[in-house]
């Protein structure tokens, strides 16, 4: 089953900053052709954030005024990205610091060969995703890395403990192995992680193989609050940390020294100090480093160092 073709839709909040997730996967004759071209108009739209582009497609996600990301939407599919997984929300301080276009072998990487564009697992939508999930013989897999679990997952999921997805497909060998024919269900924040994992499952000889189209973003798009399976909220990578329900802005917050998704315990731990570490990284970081992430901090605050 492929994704239908898409168009942009305004954002659900009168939000200055526009954020556009999309990905798909389509052969790239010329990546580097394709990335000049991108980066110019990105450019010229006064867009930040990510893009990535391999010779199995493209991924990213960006932020800028409506006009300008429906302007690179429109671009996008004229350039033949007319089948983009693509989800907009509203953020309301610039999401990303600068602007990264950059050449991948992977648009996401799993570190393994596996055919996406040929074989992947049965796509869900949100609601057929619950009906699923209230089976008892389904075993449900998060597949991102667990700093974005510990912001939230859904109920009953099974935690991997990855550090980077490349990982994924030692644990299936470890874990999953002899599940060949029990129901697998997966889920990722956008939909794109999930492509190649059930991909690489079906690959291995796994029969009964779905996963949540568009991801845990379009689930807390379309699903309300009162009939969800998720719990917590989405760790996303931009500046915003988390969103919730309905894509509005979460009330996460990060780590500036590791990245981590911080609770409200972990801003009230002795080893948290803002810009410079949290009870996850403090042990991992010399005093010098340390110094240099407090004079980082001052110059994020206004001050001198």
């Amino acid at each position: 089953m492929s994704t239908p073709p898409v168009s942009p839709a305004p954002p659900p909040t009168d939000l200055p900053w526009t954020v556009a997730a999309l990905y798909q996967f389509r052969p790239v004759e010329d990546p580097a052709a394709l990335r000049d071209t991108l980066l110019a108009l990105a450019r010229s739209l006064d867009l930040c954030g990510t893009l990535l582009i391999a010779p199995e497609g493209i991924n990213g996600t960006v932020a800028g005024s409506r006009e300008g990301i429906a302007a690179l939407h429109d671009t996008l599919i004229s350039l033949g990205f007319t089948r983009m997984e693509y989800k907009e929300s509203g953020a309301p301080t610039r999401p990303f610091r600068r602007l990264k276009v950059r050449l991948k072998q992977e648009i996401v990487t799993l570190g393994v060969p596996v055919e996406p564009r040929e074989q992947v697992g049965t796509y869900l939508t949100p609601q057929e995703w619950n009906a699923l999930l209230a089976q008892d013989d389904v075993i449900v897999v998060d597949t991102r890395n667990r700093y974005e679990v510990k912001a939230g997952t859904f109920q009953g999921a099974v935690d991997p403990g990855l550090d980077a997805f490349r990982e994924f497909p030692a644990w299936v060998d470890e874990h999953l192995n002899g599940a060949e024919g029990k129901k697998i269900a997966m889920f990722c924040t956008g939909g794109i992680r999930c492509e190649k994992s059930t991909s690489l499952l079906l690959q291995k000889g796994f029969r009964d193989v779905y996963h949540l189209q568009g991801g845990i973003l379009r689930y807390l798009e379309d699903v309300p609050p009162e009939e969800s399976r998720w719990e917590g909220e989405c760790f996303v990578f931009d500046g915003r940390v988390t969103v919730g329900h309905g894509l509005t802005p979460g009330n996460g917050e990060m780590c500036h020294s590791c990245g981590w998704p911080l609770s409200a315990e972990d801003l009230g731990s002795p080893a948290f100090e803002r810009g410079v570490s949290c009870p996850q990284c403090v042990d991992r970081t010399t005093d010098a480093q340390k110094a240099a992430f407090r004079d980082r901090q001052r110059m994020y605050d206004g001050l001198c160092p």
